[in-house]
């Protein structure tokens, strides 16, 4: 049901980003072109790493999580930030979701990392409870910022 990513997926890739930014209500966001995705993928230096869940009667990919390696200072270790879960309103319930965070457990059991973190919009209530009934936990007190566009461009310039 789980398995790594292959240069033949990016088009299932794209269209599951696509799908996934539709869901967040923020399709224009998902701007990656498929070059700028097998570079970070599957390119000397991969950024990224993809898993995908496929139904085991069509073999489609119906889900996929996007994932990248974090460290801890104060853990002193590696970790895994997943930046992307998605699986398709038609293959949920099935076991996707849940399949694709335990691959992502069993590769931090087995690489010794002591964290998997991602963020989940607040809004999205039916993440929030798969999530917790797995027994992840929100991080209280903690927001997430970002910079970019013009202001990631602005505060570059100040560098010069």
């Amino acid at each position: 049901m789980i398995r790594t990513a292959t240069p033949a997926d990016i088009p299932d890739i794209q269209a599951l980003i696509r799908e996934l930014a539709e869901y967040e209500k923020a399709p224009n966001e998902a701007r990656a072109t498929d070059e700028q995705l097998h570079e970070a993928l599957f390119g000397e230096h991969p950024a990224a790493h993809v898993h995908l869940a496929t139904d085991d009667e069509t073999g489609e990919n119906v889900g996929f999580a996007a994932w990248f390696l974090s460290f801890s200072t104060w853990r002193g270790v590696q970790g895994i930030y997943m930046v992307d879960l998605y699986v398709r309103p038609a293959a949920r319930g099935r076991g996707h979701g849940r399949a694709l965070l335990t691959e992502l457990a069993r590769i931090c059991a087995e690489r010794g990392y002591e964290r998997l973190e991602w963020s989940v919009l607040d809004w999205n209530r039916p993440a929030v409870g798969f999530y917790e009934s797995l027994g992840a936990r929100p991080q209280e007190g903690w927001t997430v910022y970002r910079l970019t566009d013009d202001a990631l461009a602005e505060l570059a310039k100040s560098a010069d």
